[in-house]
């Protein structure tokens, strides 16, 4: 299909169509059953993307709002990064990241410390959103010689085991608690409405870090998405990030933003901390970053990064796909493109679109509490009773499924699976977004709790 990328939906087989079912029957023969959702209705299998658009085995054509979980950002299969990917592999597909390593590793590194939030800065570079959380972590650690964490409730920042430590939510930890870190104290995250309401929060903040972990530990980084995704999109209140960031200070601890959803673009500002003023001491920062090419970084300044002991040759953290050349490469050309294509600033403007878009054709809807978010992460809330806002548990999956059938893809989030999340690419037309806007609003018009 010539006009992939741009194109609106097009359904020609009711999802999920022989093909994908033919390759659910397959992955189920042969990958474990904890990892992939596989029912009659969901899901459907991709062969193509390009730009916002992504087509399953049967041929279907979807508008993807969700970004590939936000990788997408510069678009599926973007010209400039598969041409750049393309390049790299024809000269060098892998090199020994910490031993000799790939001259665009230096090349890449030097163009994120560039943009990091202090005058100087050094990093290290990884393969997924949970690595750089636990570099993080590390350097936290390392830095304060304090373990202790401060992390939020409905927080999500991986499931390997250190930072499954820090992610809240019994379904990811409750097979695992005997091995997860006991140190790590969860408080509350404040919403934009008030709910809990932000000098509530602090006060908790305040009271923690003056006594510690539970455990005894004393507490050296707080941990914090600027914008929770995974949790629903929850946008705490302006301010907020402001007065953590200087509790955290006053209590010496570090404060760690991971930007891994947030950063690049996705809300309107390269990263999310920027719209508050404020920087942290480490920024964790993945998924658009690579392209579409797993790859991840920690960043951080020299007088917080260099409590790292210089390598004897043997570095301490180190992995054998560090500073991959070709997510390296990828990485580079996404950060060109989303510099000469203003692709920030055109998430800023198409988010206040968007969000208004969707106000206005929910209004009504039954089931449609807030909507809400900043940039291209958005997050529409379901509940069982708008009087009192109890959420519609499990009704976002319900939606996305529906919304599939009718050529959108959409990811359910919160808590309670009850809010319907939004990244799409930052460079999905405005005539995809205004019809993908128009069938979710419907679908959303369809439902009762």
């Amino acid at each position: 299909m010539s006009d992939l990328g741009t194109s609106l939906p097009e359904i020609r087989v009711p999802p999920p169509g022989p093909a994908s079912r033919a390759l659910a029957r397959r992955l189920a023969a042969v990958e474990s059953r904890n990892v992939t959702l596989l029912s009659d209705e969901f899901p459907v299998f991709w062969v193509e993307a390009r730009g916002a658009n992504v087509r399953d085995a049967d041929g279907n054509v979807y508008v993807d709002l969700s970004g590939g979980f936000g990788v997408a950002a510069a678009g599926h299969a973007n010209e400039r990064i598969v041409g750049r990917v393309r390049e790299q592999a024809g000269r060098l597909i892998h090199g020994m990241g910490d031993v000799h390593p790939p001259a665009a590793k230096v090349e890449l590194l030097e163009r994120l410390c560039a943009l990091a939030p202090w005058p100087d800065a050094r990093g290290v570079l990884a393969c997924t959103g949970s690595e750089a959380v636990e570099i993080a972590l590390k350097t936290a650690k390392l830095a304060t010689r304090r373990p202790g964490v401060l992390a939020f409730q409905g927080a999500y920042h991986g499931l390997s085991l250190g930072a499954l430590a820090v992610t809240a939510g019994a379904h990811f930890r409750a097979p695992f608690e005997p091995w997860l870190y006991q140190g790590v104290e969860f408080v509350r995250y404040p919403a934009a409405g008030g709910d809990p309401d932000a000098d509530a929060v602090l006060e908790q903040v305040e009271e923690r870090l003056g006594r510690g972990a539970s455990n005894g530990d004393p507490i050296g980084a707080v941990l914090v998405e600027p914008i929770q995704g995974r949790a629903g999109v929850r946008v705490p209140p302006r301010g907020f990030l402001a007065a953590l960031f200087e509790c955290a200070h006053e209590h010496a601890a570090l404060v760690v933003a991971d930007e891994v959803f947030t950063g690049f673009g996705r809300t309107g500002a390269l990263f999310a901390c920027q719209a508050e003023g404020v920087a942290p001491d480490l920024l964790c920062a993945g998924k658009a970053l690579g392209g579409g090419l797993p790859l991840s970084v920690c960043l951080g300044p020299p007088e917080v990064m260099d409590a790292w002991p210089p390598s004897s040759g043997e570095a301490i953290h180190t992995s054998t796909f560090l500073g991959h050349p070709l997510a390296c490469a990828a990485a580079l050309a996404f950060l060109d493109e989303l510099e000469q294509e203003r692709l920030v600033e055109r998430a800023a403007r198409l988010g206040v679109r968007l969000l208004e878009r969707l106000r206005a054709g929910t209004r009504g809807a039954a089931v449609v509490g807030e909507v809400r978010g900043r940039g291209l992460l958005l997050g529409i809330e379901l509940v069982a009773d708008l009087r009192t806002g109890a959420p519609a548990a499990g009704l976002a999956g319900r939606v996305a499924t529906e919304a599939l059938r009718r050529g959108v893809i959409v990811l359910p989030a919160g808590e309670a699976g009850n809010v319907v999340q939004l990244s799409p690419p930052l460079v999905i037309t405005e005539e995809q977004l205004e019809e993908a806007t128009d069938v979710l609003c419907e679908v959303l018009a369809s439902q009762s709790a």
